[in-house]
């Protein structure tokens, strides 16, 4: 990426890619605040990125952070290497700057952040990815403000 992130501003759409679902949420403007947006479906990589697509335009995103499961020692494994691959493949397909970002523990922080407002199982399930999305964008915020 050739723009400095802690100085540009703009929305950055963030991704908690799963096998069968995307989380996905957005920042403010201001690159500040992370909120939950919606899923994805997953069902080919092209019906992925036409999707993704169409949310980088309606939030009029100007950054794309994908999360990375690194294993526990911080190392790639064969998910992570798989998540590379797949936002290489989007980076390309959409032309705009890609990040990616250690998304370690975020799913488990989503579920209980939601069962913690009390949330049904069937609730939790629905809303899981793009809360998890939002995990990892705010902590990819928190950084910038350093």
């Amino acid at each position: 990426m050739t723009d400095d992130p802690f100085t540009i501003k703009g929305r950055i759409l963030a991704l908690d890619l799963g096998e069968k679902r995307i989380g996905v949420a957005v920042s403010d403007a201001t690159r500040t605040i992370a909120q939950p947006l919606d899923m994805i479906l997953r069902t080919s990589r092209q019906a992925d990125f036409e999707a993704i697509g169409r949310f980088v335009q309606e939030q009029q995103a100007n950054m794309l952070l994908v999360g990375l499961p690194l294993m526990l020692n911080g190392s790639v494994g064969e998910k992570a290497a798989w998540v590379q691959d797949y936002a290489a493949e989007l980076q390309q397909t959409l032309d705009m700057p890609l990040e990616l970002w250690d998304e370690s523990f975020t799913t488990v922080q989503a579920e209980a952040s939601l069962k913690a407002r009390g949330k049904k199982k069937h609730k939790i399930r629905e809303n899981v990815d793009a809360v998890a999305a939002s995990f990892i964008l705010q902590s990819y915020l928190d950084s910038l403000a350093w």
